[in-house]
């Protein structure tokens, strides 16, 4: 049993922005494989399906990004699904816009949504990093938020709806047999070339 989650803030207003890439995410593979519709449970919207022979549930914490543990937390405690069985799906201003790296483990970066996460649960499980990019590195504090709560050009949407396409291609990969070998398949299916 496996818990997938997307990470964002509720509310139209910042369905399409930076910060959101995790729900859309989720909602990609809401559809693709065929989900149950989303209930109102664990503070968040959570749905129940399979991928790859494995029962999934989809969570879209409805918290706000700084308290997304709160909802991770209650949902991994009522199915007792442990950490490495839990994948985030979230943006990561340190990747270019092309970019999807995964790993388990390892810091927040900054992640306001991840340190909410690591401290509900311990920082052990996966997570699937799309990048957002990151604004002039001499911009202040607030330029920094401002950007992850801004939408995307036509352009950068393009690459980023291409990304969310490969990761749920490939999420099966991911549930069956780790992040390993989902990172050296994503790597090969990504690479700048093949643009």
């Amino acid at each position: 049993m496996f818990l997938i989650v997307g990470l964002g803030n509720p509310g139209a207003e910042y369905a399409k922005t930076r910060h959101n890439v995790g729900f859309m995410a989720v909602d990609v593979i809401h559809d693709e494989y065929g989900f149950g519709a989303y209930k109102s449970k664990f503070d968040g919207l959570i749905s129940e399906g399979n991928i790859a022979g494995e029962k999934v549930y989809l969570l879209k914490p409805q918290t706000f990004m700084n308290l997304s543990g709160n909802s991770v937390v209650k949902a991994a405690n009522f199915y007792k699904i442990l950490p490495q069985n839990i994948i985030v799906i979230h943006d990561d201003m340190d990747l270019k816009i092309n970019q999807i790296k995964a790993k388990i483990g390892g810091g927040a970066g900054g992640h306001n949504g991840l340190k909410s996460i690591d401290a509900a649960i311990t920082p052990n499980y996966n997570r699937v990093r799309l990048g957002i990019g990151h604004p002039d590195n001499h911009l202040p504090h607030e330029a920094v938020i401002n950007h992850v709560l801004t939408g995307f050009s036509k352009a950068d949407m393009t690459v980023l709806e291409h990304n969310i396409s490969l990761v749920t291609d490939q999420i099966g990969i991911l549930i069956k047999e780790g992040v390993a070998s989902f990172s050296n398949k994503i790597g090969n299916l990504n690479k700048p070339s093949a643009k």
